[in-house]
């Protein structure tokens, strides 16, 4: 499809006149950006306008309407005063009307309207075509006081590097769609070309930025981002539009922070809470995983946001499809493009192989009969746990201790090296609470997902001082129990040594 330009940017002539004297004002700012931009990413300049001189004395049919049926996007930068201006009411109408009779206002997932919120404005006093578009929010709220800041280079170097990184989103994301709509017909059916879907869950303001990177590497690598437009307000509807999305995709994301979210009208949980609990009910079906992520060291005041984080470490229903990851963002981002690039690839072709190629043989034992046992437990139990691994060191065990300092990427690879490779693993609660013990759990239970070909190491739990409530409820059907409170380590160890020697005398036989 052919078109004479490639964006023109509709905004109200207020919101571009200059906070300071003799200086650009926002818009003039952003379209210039804008075209800096999107020409490097695209190899060529681009076609993209505004009109600095209309006013509403002017024709507005002769001089604009013929122009914006030749324009591949327009770019509408929402503010107060752009809702209440007639004349970009009559742009958006316009250009709506012409993208209609050209295949559609949407190619696939992307709209050829991209919503550049310059200041809030609440989602109901929106166009009725800009409602269902995911906006571009150059903005920020201060937490304490609730005041907007636009991102200019007026409010210091924070908000003019914010701005740039969302410009830079914007950019990418015009120059995918402008690319697609030079293409052929064909463009404009059938599914979005590249790597497929994947459900990244709207979550709570105090980790929009962190949301907003894992986007980014989302689709920087050619994945479409679900959902494609913003949730509803009203519970019930939120369920439907979610459904829709999950049924799409095989993964979904979901970043859990320290505020507790909105709670749709007619709800009883948050956003954050439905998302999940509906991405668990679309892993009942199959070919689907999950990944949660909880910053590390994250401090919650609100109690009820408390009890979800706390359902979330102790849910029996996470598997070997999903995970929970309390970690740097960093160190979330890394594990996260393993686990897509794990999905994308395909398991070898059983028709790959002909009737003399030999089947893979199964691994081999340690040549050593000495079996090797994964300590796991909280930083804070060091001093009381050196003791169990001198007695297993003196019973003729291998014994492997966590890592708590270096590199995150290296601890996490040692970690799952361990879990790999281990004939044993004793999770101890201690200092730690139930939750992450039942965490470390999981992790053993999906070590064939980091390349472990033997069954799961053997599981034990062992109960340290202080002794408490939670402690003594503790029960499990995956592992033994050791109860440390009156007996020396050596008798408590004795028993699942012994069941160490016998699968590694099985295993070797």
């Amino acid at each position: 499809m052919h078109f004479d330009g490639d964006a023109f940017i509709s905004y109200a002539h207020l919101d571009n006149q200059e906070l300071i004297e003799g200086r650009k004002g926002w818009v003039a700012n952003l379209h210039r950006a804008l075209e800096i931009r999107v020409g490097q990413l695209l190899g060529k300049a681009p076609h993209i306008w505004r009109d600095p001189k209309l006013t509403g004395n002017d024709f507005f049919a002769d001089t604009l309407i013929d122009r914006l049926r030749r324009v591949a996007v327009l770019v509408a930068v929402v503010s107060p005063r752009y809702i209440r201006s007639e004349w970009t009411r009559r742009e958006l109408e316009e250009f709506w009307r012409a993208a209609e009779t050209q295949g559609g206002v949407r190619l696939n997932e992307k709209a050829r309207i991209f919503k550049v919120l310059k200041t809030p404005v609440p989602l109901d006093q929106q166009q009725s075509e800009l409602r269902g578009l995911l906006g571009y929010e150059f903005f920020r709220v201060d937490s304490e006081t609730g005041r907007v800041r636009e991102l200019d280079d007026v409010f210091g170097a924070d908000a003019q590097r914010e701005f740039w990184i969302k410009l830079d989103d914007l950019a990418h994301e015009m120059c995918a769609l402008l690319e697609r709509l030079e293409g052929d017909d064909a463009a404009w059916q059938g599914d979005a070309e590249g790597l497929g879907s994947v459900y990244l869950a709207e979550t709570t303001s105090d980790l929009r930025e962190q949301r907003d990177v894992i986007r980014r590497d989302l689709t920087q690598q050619g994945y479409t981002v679900l959902p494609s437009e913003p949730l509803p307000y009203v519970a019930q509807e939120v369920s439907a539009v979610v459904r829709a999305s999950l049924a799409r995709v095989k993964t979904s994301i979901h970043l859990l922070g320290r505020n507790y979210g909105l709670v749709p009208e007619g709800g009883s949980e948050s956003l954050v809470e439905i998302q999940n609990e509906l991405a668990i009910e679309r892993a009942a079906e199959g070919s689907f995983s999950r990944l949660l992520w909880i910053p590390d060291g994250l401090e919650v005041t609100d109690p009820r946001q408390r009890i979800v984080l706390d359902r979330v470490r102790a849910d029996p229903r996470i598997d070997d499809r999903s995970d929970v990851l309390e970690t740097y963002l960093e160190d979330f981002r890394t594990t996260l493009q393993e686990r897509l690039e794990r999905a994308r690839t395909p398991p070898p072709s059983k028709a790959s192989t002909g009737p003399n190629t030999p089947s893979p043989a199964p691994a081999a034992p340690a040549a050593s009969s000495v079996p090797t046992v994964y300590l796991l437990y909280d930083q804070r139990d060091t001093a009381a746990v050196s003791a169990w691994g001198d007695q297993l060191f003196e019973q003729h065990v291998e014994v492997l201790h966590p890592l708590f300092d270096g590199d995150e990427t290296e601890i996490r690879e040692y970690h799952d090296e361990n879990l790999r490779t281990c004939d044993g693993v004793i999770v101890f609660f201690g200092a730690a609470n139930e939750g992450w013990v039942r965490r470390k759990m999981r992790e053993r239970q999906k070590a064939a997902g980091y390349g472990r070909t033997l069954p799961p190491p053997a599981l034990a739990i062992c109960l340290l001082d202080p002794r408490t409530a939670e402690k003594d409820r503790f029960r499990t059907h995956e592992g033994t129990v050791l109860h440390a409170w009156d007996t020396g380590a050596a008798a408590v160890l004795a028993p699942f040594v012994a069941r160490l020697r016998a699968l590694d005398t099985s295993a070797s036989e």
